[in-house]
């Protein structure tokens, strides 16, 4: 019984502990992380950790490596304690730069961290959801690289091995890749590559005389996607700022005040007037206006050069043409390696070459040739065809230069408009001469259609008539020989008919005279056979009568012979036949 009792109370005390520690962990232990949070927790006991960790692991004291999720959990808050944090959000169109502050040293030349090494990782964090210590790791967002359509993104290695000035990149190296981006959304780390958008198709320079130069590229097409929207034009306006700054510099390096200032306020002008870029329609409907930052993305810029040259009988020539050129794809990594963005590519390349070719062109024509069409058509066919040869081998196509207008002093320019003037209305009364002769041999011409179309009216009309009678004609033939050969064909039946009749009767008569004659000649041979022609009459009639017919033979005796045949028997009469007919109501006595 005091064993019994010892273990009774063992269990009870078992049990109230079993209480009092469920309610320590409920009510003292106890927290919860909510959704989208974490928590930090911070060991307060254990080994200390070594020079220059910041994080630790089971077992040692300080700020745990490991995070906790949202939930309950269950902690000592004497052991522990607990800090919530939201979770590190990457939203869409971003991208999150991670600095490891735990881990180990980088090798010496290397700037970018991999797994487990202190320092910006290479690996970037997409849009998403995270739990990171931000005690030993640090979150930067910076936008995306958004390649509208139309353009392509040129990528630059900032990491690795550098190599030649004319080689590309390969992995692991440094410089610029070979590859391009096409138009898309790309979550790239902006340490460890640089990615320059550029121009692909047709664009346009366009030079305006002593007032300088505008190279014209296509517009900005915007989606629905307002986070892609976003990224595009930070990504232009980052591309328009670099082209101010390079505008501003050719500003102040030209020496000219004056034709700086010129181009100074046109270049504000052009700025305060470029169109904002229009949204795209989707599904034939307008798209709602984008961010305003939107409007403010103007893909064109102004250089400050121009062309002019001495033409070769001594006048000062300058011109106003639009050269259209393209950047395949393809090409686009090596004209970048080599050249630079579209604007070096304009400035140091497109426009010397269209200067140096429209001197060395123009040189060779008097001034007279630039204000007569032949003259300047085959000036542009030389400058066009020169620019095609020389940029080909820098991998630029070439597809016009197009003359618009030429300057030339005004003691030259104002005889030869006023001889052209002169030439062009001696030209144009000479062709209204040419225009009154050439009506009126028109007018001659057409009525000779007219009388030409009256006869052939009339021999049409002649004709037809002819063509109708003897159609008439024809039909009348063919009816009446239908109608011969239908009365020959009615006659030939007729006759048929005729034909059928007399042998159908004649056969018939002959059926009849045969059978007839068989049939007397069986009645001849039948009265033979009965030796008397009255026998065969008597035995026909009895031959006919009805066989149910019954003959009884009374013999009368003396006396009254009718007077009670009823009851008449063959015992009391005698000599008398009665003929009973059963199917007859009375009887017939013979």
């Amino acid at each position: 019984m005091r064993a019994k009792t010892i273990i009774l109370g063992l269990v009870q005390l078992l049990v109230v502990l079993a209480i009092a520690y469920g309610g320590w962990l409920w009510f003292f232990c106890r927290f919860y992380v909510p959704p989208e949070y974490m928590a930090i927790i911070t060991s307060k006991s254990g080994t200390e950790l070594s020079p220059g960790r910041l994080l630790a692991g089971p077992g040692e004291k300080g700020v745990r490596a490991d995070v906790l999720g949202e939930g309950r959990h269950f902690l000592n808050p004497v052991i522990f304690e607990h800090e919530i944090r939201p979770l590190i959000v990457v939203p869409p169109g971003k991208v999150g730069i991670v600095t490891s502050k735990v881990g180990t040293e980088l090798p010496t030349g290397e700037f970018l961290a991999d797994e487990g090494q202190k320092g910006i990782r290479r690996h970037v964090l997409g849009p998403g959801k995270y739990r990171m210590n931000p005690y030993g790791y640090e979150v930067d967002l910076v936008d995306a690289v958004s390649i509208p359509i139309g353009y392509v993104g040129v990528v630059t290695s900032l990491s690795g091995t550098p190599v030649a000035e004319d080689q590309f990149a390969g992995p692991g190296q440094k410089g610029v890749c070979a590859n391009v981006l096409q138009p898309g959304l790309y979550y790239i780390n902006p340490k460890q590559h640089k990615v320059d958008v550029l121009e692909v198709g047709v664009n346009q320079v366009s030079l305006l005389g002593k007032i300088g130069s505008e190279v014209v590229t296509k517009g900005v097409m915007f989606s629905a996607n307002q986070a892609l929207d976003e990224q595009t034009s930070n990504v232009f306006r980052e591309r328009l700022e670099k082209r101010d700054q390079y505008v501003q510099q050719q500003l102040r390096d030209v020496k000219e005040q004056s034709q700086a200032v010129e181009l100074q306020k046109r270049f504000l002008n052009q700025k305060a007037a470029a169109p904002a870029a229009k949204p795209a329609r989707v599904a034939g409907k307008p798209m709602p206006q984008a961010a305003p930052q939107q409007a403010d993305v103007s893909p064109s810029f102004v250089l400050t050069q121009f062309v002019e040259f001495p033409s070769r009988d001594g006048f000062q020539i300058s011109l106003d043409m639009t050269v259209e050129f393209e950047l395949m794809a393809k090409d686009l990594s090596r004209i970048y390696r080599d050249y630079g963005d579209l604007t070096l590519v304009v400035d140091n390349i497109i426009m010397p070459q269209i200067l140096s070719i429209s001197r060395l062109k123009g040189s060779a024509f008097r001034a007279v040739d630039f204000i007569v069409g032949e003259g300047r058509e085959k000036f542009q066919t030389d400058l066009t065809e020169a620019l095609k040869a020389t940029l080909a081998g820098k991998k630029i196509v070439i597809h016009n230069a197009l003359i618009r207008h030429v300057n030339v002093p005004d003691q030259i320019l104002s005889p030869i408009q006023a001889a052209s003037a002169a030439r062009e209305q001696d030209l144009t009364n000479k062709e209204r001469q040419n225009t009154a002769r050439k009506q009126a041999e028109l007018n001659t011409e057409q009525s000779m259609i007219d009388q030409s179309r009256e006869t052939v009216m009339q021999e049409t009309s002649k004709l037809k008539a002819e063509i109708q009678a003897e159609q008439e004609k024809q039909v009348a033939e063919i009816q009446a020989e239908t109608l011969k050969q239908v009365a020959q064909i009615e006659q030939e039946i007729a006759a048929t008919k005729a034909e059928k009749a007399r042998t159908l009767g004649k056969a018939d008569a002959d059926v009849v005279t045969m059978v007839e004659g068989e049939r007397a000649k069986g009645f001849e041979l039948k009265v033979q056979a009965f030796g008397d022609p009255a026998a065969y009459g008597l035995w026909e009639m009895a031959k006919k009568l009805n066989p149910s017919m019954k003959v009884n033979i009374i013999h009368a005796g003396e006396g009254t012979l009718w007077t009670d045949l009823d009851n008449a028997t063959t015992g009391n009469l005698g000599g008398a036949a009665i003929l009973k007919n059963p199917d007859k109501s009375g009887d017939k006595a013979k």
